[in-house]
């Protein structure tokens, strides 16, 4: 069936999450006296990343809400107790170094261009919209998409196939009428593909394998694949 509209993950995909959360993690340690707390930035945000996918795993599993596992986080990060007050002040002076350090990768706004005459477009992510619809607008580019759907709000995460069916059904698109893009191979693209979409991974390290799955290595091979063109580059682009 025709591809009509495109559904975009954000972190990693068309903003560059890791750059700027390194940029802003090393700002914001030097800030808050946290540097000799750590051998390294590189380490203290590898620990950083991996309590937010614990307290993310939490959140899913409706354990605990949204701006609670934030905290948490927060809380193991620094290892010792803190009042919500004290840790939503934390990670808001966090947030602010993170934000400078915002950008879109270069390849985004182009091919969205590109692709604006011909598909539909909107954002499934699993964030908070207070999040991304803010973070959308501040890199100029919220307009582009029709809707913008988070897992805190919908109460589900991808890679659950309601969480894709919400996003097709806030374009009023049967799934075999969406693509998905996103930076995650089972999260966005496996997932994609078992809720009925195609999914498509963009795999911007080229990191290679799953020949199960549709794989670009930039946003500019995106029009051609769309289009069933994969004339150009396709040994290196799938498989």
């Amino acid at each position: 069936m025709t591809i009509r509209a495109v559904l975009w993950d954000v972190d990693d995909t068309i903003f560059d999450y890791a750059r700027a959360d390194h940029v802003g993690m090393s700002a914001h340690l030097t800030a808050e006296g946290l540097v000799d707390g750590f051998d390294s930035v590189d380490r203290a945000l590898r620990r950083w990343r991996e309590l937010t996918a614990l307290h993310w795993r939490r959140f899913e599993a409706g354990g605990v809400d949204f701006q609670e596992q934030r905290r948490d986080r927060v809380r193991d990060f620094l290892a010792r107790p803190l009042t919500a007050a004290e840790a939503d002040g934390w990670f808001d002076r966090y947030v602010s170094h993170y934000e400078a350090a915002w950008e879109l990768f270069p390849d985004a706004v182009p091919v969205l261009d590109l692709l604006a005459d011909d598909y539909r477009h909107g954002i499934l992510s699993n964030s908070s919209i207070h999040n991304q619809d803010r973070k959308l607008r501040v890199l100029g580019v919220r307009d582009r998409f029709e809707a913008v759907l988070c897992a805190a709000e919908l109460g589900v995460a991808k890679p659950a196939p309601e969480a894709f069916h919400a996003a097709c059904t806030a374009l009023e698109l049967r799934p075999s009428e969406v693509a998905y893009v996103g930076d995650q191979p089972d999260i966005d693209a496996r997932g994609a593909v078992e809720a009925g979409l195609r999914g498509i991974w963009l795999d911007r390290a080229d990191t290679g394998g799953r020949p199960e799955l549709n794989r670009i290595t930039d946003l500019r091979q995106l029009p051609d694949l769309l289009s069933g063109d994969t004339r150009f580059g396709a040994p290196s682009t799938f498989g």
